[in-house]
């Protein structure tokens, strides 16, 4: 059972949040967690409240449910709204400034692991 957290109207540009965003698209949370906590842009603090949020919310669907295998399934950010701000310019011009913001969506759920190093593990189990 998958949950979703979403984060609206966050004052940065689309491009820098997905930056991050594809930094940790399809990963454990335990590694995505970590990730976010140690990362110096900017956006790595509200998107890291962002997945404890769909953590959260995943727990409250899976009561009993075990965290050790829940990953980022799907993750995207799209645009927001835009400011348009007025700079003052040379010879009595006005510059336009464009003050973006984003919206993003965190889907969580259990995710099985792929590739050789998984199915090794996988076949390690059997």
């Amino acid at each position: 059972m998958e949950a979703v957290a979403k984060l609206r109207n966050y004052p940065t540009s689309p491009r820098k949040m997905r930056l991050l965003a594809d930094l940790i698209r399809g990963q454990q949370v335990e590694k995505v967690l970590a990730e976010l906590e140690f990362n110096p842009k900017h956006p790595a603090v509200p998107l890291r409240k962002l997945v404890l949020s769909a953590i959260d919310n995943w727990k409250q669907k899976n009561e009993g449910g075990d965290i050790s295998q829940l990953g980022i399934k799907t993750i995207f950010v799209d645009g927001g709204r835009t400011l348009k701000r007025m700079r003052p310019a040379p010879q009595g011009r006005g510059y336009r400034v464009r003050k973006r913001s984003n919206h993003v969506t965190v889907i969580v759920d259990i995710i099985e692991p792929t590739g050789k190093k998984a199915k090794a593990a996988l076949a390690k189990a059997v």
